[in-house]
């Protein structure tokens, strides 16, 4: 007689690294596409979370975002990184228009224990397609960006982070006076992932 045994998603933190790494590319990608910061043709149509998403397919885009997955996970596996920010700025002036902003809390039990933490995967991957969805719908809040721009990513990581040469340090390439939308979070139960998105005022432009 076969017996049906029930099985909970365990995460791990090498897991949940991936979860959250993966979550920044393709986050990345819908930004960079929603936002007309490359054109449209130049993003494939794929499936992920079970959503219709944009990947990138300039060559220069697709290698920084996988050195930058890379990069992030190794950094969420440590226990490092404690934001990252996606900045979109003026290609013309270099002023910042858009900060894309990605906060995480990590489990530090879990990094220093080994530890394993449950939580159903289609749980997450529902949180996960809620900040996807909004992402999507950003032209809607969002002011029109009508100047040629380009991007940058910031990561925070703890003082005593071993940073590669191929990462500099930078200013936080922040907004005076910025007009901010909060967006929904997710959390594997080890990384929990806030974001907020800050944009330039122009009314103040005005006054």
């Amino acid at each position: 007689m076969a017996s049906k045994t029930a099985t909970k998603d365990i995460i791990t933190l090498r897991g949940s690294a991936a979860i959250v790494s993966e979550f920044f590319g393709y986050a990345a990608n819908s930004i960079l596409y929603n936002r007309g910061v490359y054109p449209e043709e130049s993003f494939a149509r794929v499936k992920k979370y079970g959503l219709p998403m944009l990947l990138s397919q300039d060559e220069g885009v697709k290698s920084f975002i996988s050195n930058l997955n890379s990069q992030l996970s190794e950094w969420l596996e440590a226990g490092k990184l404690q934001r990252v920010v996606l900045v979109i700025m003026s290609k013309e002036s270099g002023e910042v228009l858009e900060r894309w902003n990605f906060s995480i809390e990590t489990d530090n039990e879990v990094v220093e224990t080994g530890v394993s933490r449950e939580k159903s995967d289609k749980e997450i991957m529902r949180e996960i397609q809620a900040i996807m969805r909004q992402i999507a719908s950003s032209i809607t809040y969002l002011p029109c960006l009508d100047e040629a721009c380009v991007f940058d990513v910031l990561a925070y990581t703890d003082k005593d982070c071993a940073v590669p040469f191929t990462w500099i340090e930078s200013d936080p390439k922040l907004i005076a006076n910025p007009q901010m939308v909060k967006l929904h979070s997710f959390d594997t139960k080890i990384h929990k992932v806030d974001t907020l998105v800050s944009y330039k005022n122009d009314e103040w432009d005005e006054e």
